[in-house]
């Protein structure tokens, strides 16, 4: 073969960024290829848009296919090579003088045809060096593949542990808030056990820091241990064909128990204790909520990712919520002053919200175009795979409570300007939502998807 042929050849397949032959070649829309590991590990921050590091143009694309045409044409680079290394005077087979061809997985040796067949080797499993070379390079593939999973898996871990971490201390602060308002409207007498609550929810928020601090140290660790397997397989695979063969030795193993055990998120739960007389104080401001039957049967969907709500939307801009029936239900009843307390049974559900609401979301809900939380102040529960998530709305934020079961309680203190939630069965306070944007006149809202 012409060498200045074959030395444009190369350059067709090699990799930009580790400058070897391509393994899983994968090209972005801007038309440039790299090995699949390189660009994965060039990728720092697999939440944001990938760059190409050629043109340095980014990208949308997130699962990359492998580029068949480019492999193969990689495979037979690495064939060229394999034959220009086996048809060397020091690599012949000094007893019989023939090319070495064969590959002896017992002794990880290279042997010629008649050698293989010989009593020595007759007995052990063996195959062409060409075909057990791209064999062990496709198996370290598929581990690097878990790994990258893996590290992903963890990588989003590790975001979601930061981000509460440096949010608990705020939450745990703003529920000791709650808490204590509420005591401070009950009897004296009542006092003493509210300081005991409170002292107990402080230490279980600090223990749940330690916890979130030790998950954090747990997550960065893997994130490097992942990270250095992944290099050292991707190393190997780089490597020629009869290095990779020899060296092959038990990575594989390794890297299996890397990938076990991987640390999981703290279950974060900060549940408040009963508070002696809340449900006598708050059933004195009861009332009946009799719903807007001509609404009742509204269609609704709840949909986001708990950083916005949709409320209104159609069934197709909720592609991922696999609905029987939905329903929207609004009170009959406004509010513009005063202090009032009811209840919804919500049972074991989920994908559930009550609460109330300013009459602009009344007008346009049914418009299907209703975004954001402004005039919504709900508390409302969601499923996210096997988790459910409660939270409340104005502002959106994560209640780390365990999630209610029936019924529920609102009280609406329009004077005040709160609107708080309560576990009727606990008579606990789940939160209270502070200095609320009212615009009158309020008025009730519960929606829930049906599966």
């Amino acid at each position: 073969m012409d060498s200045g042929f074959l030395k444009a050849f190369q350059r067709t397949v090699t990799c930009p960024i580790c400058m070897n032959c391509f393994i899983d070649p994968v090209t972005l829309d801007c038309g440039h290829s790299f090995c699949r590991p390189c660009f994965c590990l060039s990728w720092q921050d697999i939440q944001v848009l990938a760059q190409c590091s050629k043109c340095r143009k980014t990208t949308q694309q997130r699962n990359l296919k492998t580029n068949i045409n480019l492999k193969n044409l990689a495979s037979l680079a690495r064939k060229v090579s394999l034959w220009q290394f086996l048809r060397s005077e020091e690599q012949m087979c000094q007893i019989h003088r023939q090319t070495k061809k064969m590959f002896c997985e017992v002794d990880k040796s290279l042997l010629c045809l008649l050698c293989s067949n010989s009593q020595e080797h007759r007995d052990h499993i063996h195959c062409s060096i060409e075909w057990a070379a791209e064999e062990y390079r496709e198996k370290l593939l598929k581990k690097m593949q878990s790994l990258w999973e893996k590290a992903c898996e963890n990588h989003g871990n590790l975001n979601m542990e930061t981000t509460r971490a440096r949010c608990w201390k705020d939450y745990v602060s703003l529920r000791l808030e709650a808490i204590r308002a509420e005591y401070q409207k009950m009897p004296v007498f009542l006092h003493e056990e509210g300081q005991r609550n409170l002292e107990m929810l402080k230490k279980k928020g600090k223990d749940t820091f330690c916890q979130l601090t030790e998950s954090k140290a747990k997550m960065i660790h893997k994130r490097e241990i992942l990270r250095g397997m992944y290099e050292e397989l991707k190393e190997m695979c780089h490597k020629p064909d009869v290095e990779l063969l020899q060296g092959f030795g038990d990575i594989l193993h390794r890297s299996e128990s890397v990938l076990l055990p991987m640390p999981q998120p703290v279950n974060l739960e900060l549940s408040a204790e009963p508070i002696t007389g809340l449900m006598d104080r708050l059933n004195q401001f009861r009332v009946d909520i009799t719903l807007h039957h001509e609404e009742a049967n509204s269609r609704l969907f709840l949909c986001g990712d708990l950083g916005s709500l949709c409320i209104g939307c159609h069934r197709q801009d909720a592609p991922h919520i696999n609905a029987s029936e939905s329903f929207l239900a609004w009170g009959a009843q406004t509010f513009t002053s005063g202090k009032y307390y009811w209840e919804a049974h919500v049972g074991n559900s989920w994908n559930w919200a009550f609460g109330v609401c300013n009459e602009y979301w009344k007008e346009e809900i049914h418009n299907g175009n209703i975004h954001g939380e402004e005039g919504l102040f709900l508390l409302g529960c969601v499923k996210n795979d096997i988790h459910c998530t409660v939270f409340t709305t104005s502002p959106l934020m994560l209640q780390y409570v365990p999630r209610p079961t029936s019924p529920v309680g609102l009280f609406l203190d329009y004077e005040a300007r709160t609107v708080s939630f309560v576990d009727v069965n606990q008579s606990s306070l789940i939160y209270t939502i502070p200095n609320c944007s009212f615009s009158p006149p309020l008025r009730p809202v519960f929606c829930c998807i049906h599966f």
